[in-house]
């Protein structure tokens, strides 16, 4: 088994404009540095996304592409995607182009991708965001609520950068907000988590799938449904996690 494997997940919807582009930059910066895969989940794309990404599997020989007959939502896709994987770690990156794949290479080197030990997720923090200043202000009050009831340390927890382990990613209660509760749960789970300055990039193209106001009165029904699952959730902590996901050399 190579030490440096890991497989990126990237659930994606009607991203025609930007899924090429990023395809071949994921590949360019990345397989290079590692035994890399990448899991690609169409989550119902009604426009040619699922075509272009059949198209690119014929030149990379490390895409899979796997696509939902309708829309199951990003936590969906990230779970279908993770279900696939045969590595030890997995990352996760947006499908619209605003993540650098360059940075998920870069929080590589953060972590033993070998091993799993005490930190059970890197994150991205976005260094200035792309988004208008009412989705930043939104966001910004999300985190501060989030931080103050979960008791988590992450400060951007919207960004799509993250690293983690995947039986532990399969660990977690599943649920459709799964993806931003990542380091809440890695946390409650008895594992370290570590952050990592990334560039946020404008779209290539497409149009985002949430709207403030939806977004808000998701995240408060979510919220409350995560503290209650927190409480009724209760775990044994790293070293028995860890002692079944570790890899043996």
């Amino acid at each position: 088994m190579s030490e440096k494997q890991l497989t990126v997940l990237l659930p994606v919807l009607n991203e025609e404009a930007a899924i090429e582009k990023l395809i071949h930059e994921i590949f360019k910066k990345m397989a290079g540095e590692l035994d890399l895969t990448v899991i690609a989940v169409d989550d119902g794309s009604d426009d040619q996304t699922l075509s272009i990404l059949q198209k690119l599997a014929g030149d990379y020989g490390g895409l899979k592409i796997i696509a939902h007959p309708h829309r199951c939502g990003k936590s969906a896709a990230l779970r279908t995607a993770a279900l696939a994987t045969k590595t030890i770690w997995i990352g996760t990156l947006d499908g619209d182009g605003q993540d650098d794949p360059a940075d998920l290479l870069t929080m590589t080197r953060e972590l033993d991708l070998s091993t799993v030990g005490e930190i059970g997720l890197v994150g991205g923090v976005r260094r200035a965001r792309t988004d208008g200043s009412s989705r930043k202000f939104a966001s910004r009050f999300a985190n501060g609520l989030r931080r103050s009831l979960l008791k988590d340390d992450c400060p951007d927890t919207a960004c799509g950068l993250k690293i983690l382990p995947t039986r532990l990613f399969l660990s977690f209660p599943f649920f459709d907000a799964l993806h931003r509760y990542l380091p809440a749960f890695t946390r409650h789970f008895g594992f370290e988590t570590r952050y990592v300055t990334v560039e946020n990039r404008p779209r290539d193209g497409g149009v985002s799938k949430y709207t403030n106001f939806g977004r808000a009165i998701a995240g408060l029904f979510d919220l409350s449904g995560v503290v209650w699952l927190m409480r009724r959730t209760k775990t044994p902590g790293r070293a028995f996690v860890a002692d079944q996901i570790v890899a043996k050399r």
